[in-house]
C-alpha cells in the first residue's frame, strides 16, 4: 500500500515599511550590525510598543488579494520562548484572532487541473534578530529585530514538492504585484518554514508531522521534501516512529537534521498583549484598500492573450514579473507590435538582465527607444541582425535608436537596382552553388544569401536577396 504525503507551509514575509513594527527604527537592510536598535527593539524594561498602521494596511491588503476574510476586530499577543535573537523573550505575535482568515492561493501543474491551496490565516508579528556564529564566537545582531513580518499559514493541503513550489512561486507573484514586500530570498526577507507528515493511503488520521525551518529558497524547499518524504516513509517501514519536531536543511549533504523536538501551542504560554490595543477596522477602510488593488497576475495572463494576441506562454512568461509585465505592454501601447514587444523583451531583454544581474527597473532601454527601433524593423530600415546590434548599444548606453542607425551606417538596403548587383555578382562568383541549386540542392540559395549579406555587411535586406536568388536562378 503507498504513502501519501501531506503538506503545508508557513511563509514569512518582511514588509516593505519604512519603520519597524512597533518602534521608528529604520527597516533598511545592510546597515553595520545593531545600528537600527532602540530599547524598543532591543526590549529594555518599561519600553512601550506603537504599532505601525502601515503594516497593518500591507496585511490586510495582502490578504484581499487572497481572497481571505477580513475580521473588523482582531489583536496581537505574546508568544514566549526563549533564544538569544529574541531580546525580549517573548515576540509580539498574532494567536486566535488575526487580520486575516481563509483565502486560498491557485496554482497549475502541467497535465494536472488547476487547483486551489487553501490557507488557514495570515497573521502580523515582529521579526527576530539574526544570530551570527564565528569560528570562536557568536553574535546577535538586532537590526532586523522588530521589522514587521507577515507570515501567511497554508492548509494541510498539498501532497507533493512539485504542488509546493508551484505554491510558494504564485504567492510570490501575488505579494509583488500587491507591493507588500520584496520577497527577496537572498536578503531574507521571504522564507518558509515546511511541515511535512506521511500517513497510508487508507489512514483516517495524518501522520506526525516535522517541521524544517528556515528554508530561503524555493529549490531548497523543493529537495528539502523529496528529502524528508523519503527519509520518514522509509523510517515507517523498517519499525521506527516519526517524532514530532524541528529539523534543518542542509544544502550542502541534501539531508535534514533534527534540531529540537517540536512545541505545541501551549508550549508558547500565549495571552494577549497588553501594552497595545486591538486592531479595529471598518468596512469604509477595508473598501478603500480593496478599491486600490492591482489585477492579479493570473488575470493578467488571459488579458494580456486576449488583448495583445500573444501566446500563453509569452503571457506567462511577461507577467510572472509586474515590473516586466509593465514594460511589456507599454511598448506593445507603443509599438503597435505586441508579438515583436514580446519576443524582443522575452529573449533579447530577459537574457541580458539574466546576464548582468540586473532588474528591469535597472535597464537604459526606454519604452520609447524599443517601440522606436521595433518601428525600424518593421518600416524595412533595420534588418533583424542589425536591429540585435542597435538593442545591444541601447542596452549598454541607451540613447535613440534612429541615431545610432545614422551613426553607424546600419540602415537597410532594400533598393531593387542595387540588390540585384549584389546577388548577380554572388552568382557569377559562385558557379557551383548555381549549378547545385538547379540540381534540388535548396541549401545553396542560402549559402549565396550569405554571400551577399556578408558583401553588403548586412545592410541588404535578407528577405529581398532571398526572392531575387530564387528568381534570378529559376
Amino acid at each position: 500500500m503507498s504513502w501519501i504525503a501531506t503538506i503545508g507551509l508557513e511563509t514569512h514575509v518582511q514588509l516593505r515599511t519604512e519603520s519597524k513594527m512597533f518602534c521608528a527604527c529604520s527597516t533598511g537592510f545592510g546597515a553595520p550590525p545593531n545600528t537600527h536598535v532602540c530599547p524598543v527593539c532591543l526590549g529594555y524594561p518599561g519600553a512601550m510598543p506603537v504599532m505601525n498602521r502601515r503594516a497593518v494596511e500591507l496585511t490586510v491588503r495582502s490578504g484581499l488579494m487572497l481572497g481571505c476574510e477580513i475580521p473588523l476586530y482582531s489583536k496581537f499577543d505574546r508568544k514566549s520562548y526563549f533564544y538569544p535573537d529574541m531580546p525580549k523573550n517573548y515576540q509580539i505575535s498574532q494567536f486566535d484572532q488575526p487580520l486575516c482568515e481563509g483565502g486560498g492561493v491557485d496554482i497549475a501543474l502541467e497535465g494536472q487541473p488547476p487547483r486551489r491551496i487553501a490557507l488557514t490565516r495570515i497573521h502580523l508579528e515582529e521579526d527576530v534578530g539574526k544570530s551570527m556564529h564565528f569560528r570562536q564566537s557568536s553574535g546577535v545582531d538586532f537590526n532586523r529585530a522588530g521589522v514587521p513580518l507577515m507570515e501567511i499559514v497554508s492548509d494541510p493541503d498539498m501532497h507533493t514538492p512539485a504542488e509546493a513550489m508551484a505554491y510558494l512561486v504564485a504567492l510570490k507573484q501575488i505579494l509583488l504585484y500587491a507591493e507588500v514586500g520584496d520577497c527577496n530570498l537572498e536578503k531574507g526577507n521571504m522564507r518558509c518554514d515546511v511541515n511535512i507528515s506521511v500517513a497510508r493511503e487508507d489512514a483516517t488520521e495524518l501522520g506526525t508531522k516535522a517541521e524544517i525551518k528556515n528554508m530561503n529558497t524555493f529549490r531548497g524547499a523543493f529537495h528539502a521534501l523529496e528529502y524528508e518524504i523519503a527519509r520518514q516513509i522509509e523510517t515507517l517501514e523498517g519499525g521506527g516512529r516519526i517524532v514530532q519536531e524541528t529539523r534543518r536543511w542542509d544544502p550542502d549533504t541534501q539531508m535534514t537534521y533534527s534540531m529540537r523536538t517540536k512545541e505545541d501551542a501551549h508550549d508558547y504560554r500565549y495571552f494577549p498583549e497588553p501594552d497595545l490595543m486591538p486592531v479595529e477596522l471598518t468596512e469604509a477602510q477595508i473598501d478603500r484598500w480593496r478599491a486600490g488593488l492591482p489585477e492579479l497576475p493570473a488575470a493578467r495572463r488571459e488579458r494580456m492573450v486576449e488583448e495583445y494576441g500573444i501566446p500563453p506562454y509569452d503571457a506567462a512568461v511577461l507577467a510572472a514579473d509586474k515590473r516586466v509585465g509593465d514594460y511589456f505592454e507599454a511598448v506593445a501601447r507603443q509599438s503597435g507590435n505586441a508579438k515583436a514587444s514580446s519576443n524582443w523583451i522575452m529573449t533579447e531583454m530577459l537574457r541580458l538582465l539574466g546576464e548582468q544581474e540586473l532588474e528591469i527597473s535597472e535597464v537604459r532601454v526606454t519604452v520609447e527607444a524599443l517601440a522606436g527601433l521595433i518601428g525600424l524593423v518593421d518600416h524595412g530600415t533595420l534588418n533583424s541582425n542589425s536591429a540585435k546590434d542597435v538593442f545591444a548599444e541601447l542596452f549598454a548606453n541607451g540613447g535613440d535608436p534612429q541615431a545610432i542607425v545614422a551613426a553607424k551606417g546600419l540602415t537597410q538596403v532594400s533598393d531593387t537596382g542595387a540588390i540585384e548587383g549584389l546577388v548577380q555578382a554572388a552568382i557569377d562568383a559562385n558557379p557551383q552553388s548555381v549549378e547545385d541549386f538547379r540540381n534540388g540542392k535548396t541549401k545553396a540559395a542560402k549559402f549565396l544569401v550569405g554571400q551577399v549579406m556578408r558583401v553588403s555587411k548586412g545592410k541588404a535586406n535578407p528577405q529581398m536577396v532571398g526572392e531575387m536568388i530564387e528568381r534570378m536562378l529559376s
